[in-house]
């Protein structure tokens, strides 16, 4: 490091140092764009009616306390109980396609939601799914 420091760079500390004028917070200015929340819900043990309920006052308030992203862990249907019920396919799980279905058909949550898409695997992969919300008006 050099040990001679020149009279300007002195002055100009001196000038710093006794100033009352702050310097602005790089930090805070770095992260202009505020991160909206995200909140993950998990379905497990749901019945189908009061899962859709419970999404329905999800989203809502959600959308209301400005969180931009909802994961919905529905679970693959592995232990469902739909082998007992000849119209159900074995191969599908009840909460997997019908809280997807439930939303999207209704017309009053879609008006608050930008996206719905499935997770990635490391969200719950094909049991859960992402809702994006549009931001409050």
């Amino acid at each position: 490091m050099n040990s001679k420091i020149s009279d300007k760079d002195k002055k100009d500390w001196n000038n710093f140092i006794s100033s009352d004028e702050k310097l602005s917070d790089k930090d805070s200015f770095s992260n202009q764009k505020k991160k909206r929340r995200e909140i993950v819900f998990d379905l497990h043990g749901f019945s189908l009616e009061d899962a859709n309920k419970k999404i329905f006052n999800l989203i809502n308030d959600a959308y209301n306390n400005e969180v931009g992203k909802i994961t919905i862990v529905t679970g693959k249907g592995l232990h469902s109980q739909n082998d007992k019920d000849p119209y159900v396919s074995k191969d599908l799980g009840i909460l997997k396609n019908s809280v997807p279905d439930y939303i999207k058909n209704n017309a009053e949550l879609m008006r608050l939601i930008n996206e719905i898409r499935d997770a990635d695997i490391n969200d719950g992969g094909s049991g859960a799914f992402y809702i994006f919300l549009k931001k409050k008006l």
